[in-house]
């Protein structure tokens, strides 16, 4: 078990499957209908892991529609986050963590067991 301290600008808790992204744009890279990746993969219900944001300012409508559609993730966890998928977090109420370092995010990987825990983001392993 590894534990990572961020900081949570959405707080919640939860448990579930990490989603290792590089680089995400909610809009362009997410189908608010669905919830699958441009790559085929599906963020519903899972914990997205991703480094960095690459922003557009539709992206907080995206995240919202995700959770009225029924296929948002259960969190998002970010090196470094900005504000707009801070505000889509805000309005779906996702559980949303950043400030942790990308090194350490890089022990993630696709299919690993994560807790999020307000600012503490739990490996287990």
């Amino acid at each position: 078990m590894k534990e990572f301290t961020g900081r949570a600008l959405v707080k919640g808790e939860t448990e579930g499957e990490a989603l290792v992204i590089n680089e995400i744009s909610f809009y362009g890279d997410v189908n608010p209908y669905n919830g699958n990746l441009v790559d085929g993969r599906n963020v519903k219900d899972k914990i997205i892991v991703a480094y960095k944001p690459r922003g557009s300012t539709v992206g907080s409508y995206i995240i919202y529609a995700l959770k009225e559609n029924g296929f948002s993730p259960k969190a998002i966890v970010m090196g470094k986050s900005e504000p707009i998928i801070i505000a889509g977090c805000v309005l779906a109420n996702i559980p949303l963590v950043d400030n942790i370092d990308v090194n350490a995010l890089r022990e993630i990987k696709d299919g690993d067991r994560i807790i999020v825990k307000n600012e503490k983001v739990i490996l287990l392993k």
